[in-house]
């Protein structure tokens, strides 16, 4: 079925803005069978777009994970809401995706992207969320990486962990890695990986 699409913004109206901010939205949307629908609501949690990175070293077939934190695993996981996760930061006004990919690789692993390869672009939960990520593979010379990082007035507390690819893997199947970003990323490494590493030879 082939119909044209339209909605018209009701309403738009902050209800909290903090860290992140919290909106109400009232909107009409063209429904598929034809006509409009009635007036929906909903809340929206919005934040600005961002980047996340997999650090990879084809040489060593290293994959740079970190470790922080999460107040969104606190419910679900009270005992351990500490995440494996991959790079990732908000973009500012004026940043560019690929510079935002650079700061925070360095910030939170400590290692300079010899290599930027962008993988895909999408949204993490858009049913209630405008989050949008760009999500790139960094390549990096893992050698002696590791330790805390982090900046202090974003009070970040990040565990770096060079772990080779298979071990890797074997985290994501026994769901060790809990975060849907880094399991898009070590998916997309596993399809890609050998093509990377030939590149080395």
């Amino acid at each position: 079925m082939d119909t044209a699409k339209s909605y018209e913004l009701v309403e738009d109206v902050s209800l909290y803005q903090g860290f992140f901010s919290l909106r109400r939205m009232k909107f009409r949307h063209t429904l598929y069978a034809g006509g409009w629908s009635e007036t929906v609501t909903r809340e929206l949690f919005h934040r600005s777009s961002c980047v996340a990175v997999v650090p990879y070293d084809p040489v060593r077939d290293a994959v740079v994970l970190i470790e922080q934190i999460r107040v969104g695993a606190m419910k679900a996981n009270a005992d351990d809401p500490w995440l494996l996760e991959i790079v990732a930061g908000a973009i500012e006004e004026g940043e560019h995706a690929d510079q935002v990919a650079h700061r925070e690789t360095l910030e939170e692993a400590g290692c300079e992207l010899k290599e930027l390869i962008r993988i895909s672009e999408f949204f993490t939960t858009p049913g209630g969320c405008s989050e949008k990520i760009t999500l790139y593979c960094g390549i990096v010379d893992s050698e002696g990486l590791g330790g805390v990082h982090g900046l202090d007035e974003e009070h970040e507390d990040i565990l770096v962990r060079v772990v080779g690819f298979d071990e890797a893997m074997r985290l994501l199947d026994a769901g060790r890695i809990e975060s849907a970003i880094p399991i898009i990323g070590l998916q997309w490494l596993a399809l890609n990986r050998e093509r990377l590493r030939a590149r080395e030879e």
